[in-house]
């Protein structure tokens, strides 16, 4: 992923990353058997994997959005290398009461189509599949609607 990130951006790594993810961040590896091991023990609450990648990824003087949800305390976060490259943090929960109905609206109006990242649509009844299938990455799944109507049509 970083070099993909530092071809894309001419050797420097993104102006702004955001950690939009949180305490439930899934991966692999040995950094995600490292913090799920910490959580067994009471050691570690949170699972910050993207907050590590986010804070690596972002250039010299970059600024990294942190909306994600963290709940406690985490560990292994390269906080040297965020000093060190002057990477400057913002965080808080997102206000979703403050935006909500007007991002809709702009939705109605056809002024924002977020359907690019929808890649599935399931019926309401299938939610606990559907959580299984994006958090365990197949079928190429982003994000996914459920239809209470039960048949998962739009």
């Amino acid at each position: 992923m970083f070099d993909t990130l530092k071809e894309m951006t001419g050797g420097r790594g993104p102006d702004a990353c955001i950690d939009a993810v949180g305490m439930e961040a899934h991966s692999s590896g040995i950094q995600f058997g490292y913090d799920r091991v910490k959580q067994a023990v009471m050691a570690e609450t949170d699972r910050p994997i993207v907050l590590r990648e986010a804070m690596m990824a972002c250039r010299n003087g970059g600024r990294l959005s942190v909306p994600g949800v963290y709940g406690g305390f985490i560990d292994k976060v390269p906080f040297g290398s965020v000093m060190n490259r002057s990477i400057t943090i913002k965080t808080g929960q997102t206000h979703v009461h403050r935006y909500l109905q007007p991002l809709l609206e702009r939705v109605q109006k056809g002024e924002i189509d977020p359907s690019f990242v929808i890649t599935h649509q399931l019926p309401l009844e299938e939610a606990a599949e559907g959580y299984k299938m994006f958090r365990d990455k197949e079928d190429e799944c982003i994000k996914i609607v459920l239809k209470p109507n039960g048949n998962g049509s739009v």
